[in-house]
């Protein structure tokens, strides 16, 4: 900490934001110290900006929305060999690196812990970490080299995911050597006055950046520098919550090499058009991410002369980088969108307050809304039952929940 108290009170006074040393007396030292590094850490600037926009009416610039074109990896024929060959090349040489996204909870499974450590129902009551390390590690024995892991955890779930990986002995992989931890960024929560939460803990309320905070994580907890040491020149992005995500898949280095293009992706066809995904598109000729909310009927019908949708190639979060681009990428904030959430918090009198309806504001960034900084990109459409099988949501709901998760990865692997 390089402020005193009275500098960090001035500061607050700037920002009209005095209310959070309010139950500062009453906290024991580490809670001060940690309270003072909180607010220390905070771009008030950043944070008056982000309020201000809640005032505003958010005008979407026109854009011309087209299709995009993609390749459906099992019709690529004589094609398939040629890129899995790239592909397999660069794998062999160690130039991918994996990341995997697991700064969730598990509170819409009903389970107390990180979503990583969550135990779908196998017989052999694997973690979904361990699921993906299991893949991880038979990708890299065809390979005869060891893929580097990189996980972004929270600051909720940071320490209980790596007593976790601690336990299990990071499933065969050594800490620092090839499995590495980073922390997510965060934002402070506001109410509709902006005013910054504090917590029941006594200490600001923050709420994870969303997953396009992904690049400015790698590149400001030098992770990128750790996988250019590596010999990294490709890093896959996935979430933790897909058990069937495959991590290491020579066919899309290939493709995205031989276009030579940043970015590649995976797709999933829409299971109908009125699914509600994200799909991939282009925006004023640049590859981009249209949300299901932004789609007219029209759209989502319409198909091209094979019968196929023209809007219809899902994003399901598995993506492959070039390390130049999630550099340049991490260099330049993405812009945050707005959520109204429901949070509890401590008020100017000490009190707790716990709404009955949302009361505060989160912001978060979008990955997708980078891809829009690169010319082009590769989308790969996979079979649905053989790489998405995302575990969000409880049993009761029915989809995108451990049971359905559970009989994809059995069917995938004959079980």
């Amino acid at each position: 900490m390089s402020k005193n108290i009275g500098e960090i009170r001035a500061l607050l006074k700037k920002y009209n934001q005095e209310h959070l040393l309010n139950g500062y007396d009453k906290l024991d030292e580490a809670k001060k110290k940690q309270l003072l590094e909180q607010i220390e850490s905070i771009d008030f600037n950043l944070v008056n900006s982000l309020y201000e926009s809640t005032k505003k009416e958010v005008k979407h610039a026109t854009q011309e929305v087209t299709p995009i074109d993609y390749v459906d990896k099992y019709k690529l024929n004589d094609k398939y060999k040629y890129y899995e060959n790239i592909g397999k090349k660069a794998i062999k040489q160690g130039k991918l690196a994996a990341v995997t996204m697991a700064g969730g909870q598990g509170t819409r499974l009903g389970y107390d812990g990180p979503k990583g450590t969550y135990d779908i129902g196998l017989d052999s009551h694997k973690s979904l970490f361990e699921l993906l390390c299991d893949s991880l590690k038979e990708e890299g024995k065809k390979y005869g080299v060891t893929i580097p892991w990189f996980i972004m955890t929270s600051r909720e779930n940071n320490d209980k995911t790596i007593e976790f990986f601690e336990k299990h002995k990071y499933f065969g992989y050594q800490k620092d050597k090839n499995i590495f931890f980073f922390i997510q960024g965060e934002l402070p929560m506001m109410d509709t006055e902006g005013k910054i939460l504090i917590g029941e803990d006594g200490l600001i309320k923050l709420a994870a950046d969303g997953h396009g905070g992904i690049y400015e994580a790698l590149v400001k907890s030098k992770m990128v520098d750790k996988m250019k040491q590596l010999g990294v020149e490709w890093v896959f992005i996935g979430g933790v919550d897909n058990c069937l995500v495959r991590m290491v898949d020579p066919v899309l280095m290939g493709l995205a090499i031989d276009r030579d293009v940043t970015v590649a992706c995976k797709s999933v066809v829409k299971a109908n058009p009125k699914e509600n995904v994200g799909v991939f598109c282009k925006k004023n000729g640049k590859p981009n991410v249209i949300e299901y909310s932004e789609i007219t009927e029209e759209m989502a019908e319409a198909t091209d002369k094979n019968g196929e949708l023209l809007y219809g190639e899902s994003h399901i979060l598995c993506n492959l980088f070039n390390i130049d681009a999630i550099e340049r990428m991490g260099a330049n904030p993405l812009p945050y969108h707005l959520a109204y959430k429901k949070a509890k918090y401590i008020d100017k009198d000490g009190n707790l307050v716990v709404p009955t309806s949302p009361n505060a504001y989160k912001f978060e960034a979008f990955l997708f809304d980078a891809f829009g900084e690169v010319d082009d990109m590769a989308v790969l459409r996979v079979k649905r039952e053989e790489e998405f099988a995302p575990v969000k949501n409880s049993d009761s709901v029915g989809v995108d929940c451990p049971k359905t998760a559970r009989e994809l990865y059995k069917r995938l692997h004959n079980m």
